[in-house]
């Protein structure tokens, strides 16, 4: 069964986090949504209250298929500023695993450093392309580029998760999820 593994922070973008885990639960992927903190509820960076399925440290070592973070403020500087998130971000990438991030969150990949010559979308201004030349900014809802799967915001979110099934898995099953969500 592919794994992904969804890190919640403090502050991170509900609707993003939501729709990821709803909609990859949907084409049957084992999502392990995990708490930075040994505490299992999440406030989102609206209040919304989050409940995490693990802590990160319990799943830490385990193996993914993809691992993919949730932009939203406060909740992206606590990614970035967790050092497990960087070593997990360049663990999955050196294995040929895919990654993801959407929103502000792949700030955290660039501080990684897994996006170097790659082409992305994120959040406009999340980042600064005098800063990171090396990275090819696109405003495109979602890029796909070496395994490595980013969106713009809340409002990409859901067709951030159908790529990502697509990716995972195939064709068929994006296409089965996405009917059933009567998008068109």
């Amino acid at each position: 069964m592919v794994t992904v593994l969804i890190p919640l922070a403090e502050g991170c973008e509900e609707l993003e986090a939501v729709t990821l885990i709803d909609i990859l639960r949907r084409a049957e992927i084992q999502v392990i949504a995990a708490s930075l903190t040994q505490n299992l509820q999440i406030t989102a960076s609206r209040g919304v209250r989050l409940v995490a399925d693990t802590t990160l440290e319990a799943v830490i070592a385990d193996e993914f298929d993809m691992v993919i973070l949730p932009g939203g403020q406060p909740g992206t500087n606590n990614l970035n500023a967790d050092p497990r998130i960087h070593r997990l971000i360049k663990r999955l990438y050196n294995d040929g695993k895919w990654i993801g991030a959407i929103c502000a969150a792949p700030i955290v990949l660039a501080q990684s450093g897994v996006l170097d010559g790659l082409k992305i979308s994120c959040y406009p201004g999340a980042i600064d392309g005098a800063e990171w030349p090396a990275i090819k900014l696109s405003n495109e809802a979602v890029v796909c580029d070496n395994k490595v799967i980013t969106s713009r915001g809340p409002g990409t979110a859901i067709a951030f998760a159908l790529m990502i099934i697509e990716k995972l898995m195939d064709e068929t099953t994006r296409r089965k999820v996405e009917t059933g969500l009567v998008i068109r």
